[in-house]
């Protein structure tokens, strides 16, 4: 059975480095047990979204911009719904500040 192999973006990002570093495409492919066109795939993959700005590589854990704004605006909406229930099940228990206690 012949299954298909996965690599991480990071895996992927550092094998076009070495191939840009300078190292032989044939001997980072042996290396990595992968084919030279993969190699080149990935590097040309690599350079369209840096060029391309928001598909681009992100660094361990980042967010971009885009990401966290929705993220954001979703956190927000679920806020404003929990604080309206409750100001909801405050006036329909009729519930009043309790007297500061003296100490």
């Amino acid at each position: 059975m012949n299954t298909r192999r996965r690599f991480s973006p990071e895996f992927k990002s550092q094998a076009v480095a070495l191939l840009d570093a300078g190292k032989p495409p044939s001997e980072i492919a042996e290396d990595l047990e992968i084919g030279t066109g993969l190699l080149y795939r990935w590097r040309r993959t690599l350079s369209q979204q840096t060029q391309f700005g928001s598909g681009a590589q992100r660094a361990g854990g980042e967010e971009n911009e885009a990401d966290e704004l929705r993220r954001l605006r979703r956190e927000n909406a679920t806020l404003q719904l929990e604080n309206d229930i409750l100001k909801k099940a405050a006036v329909i228990l009729g519930t009043k500040p309790q007297p500061k206690r003296a100490r």
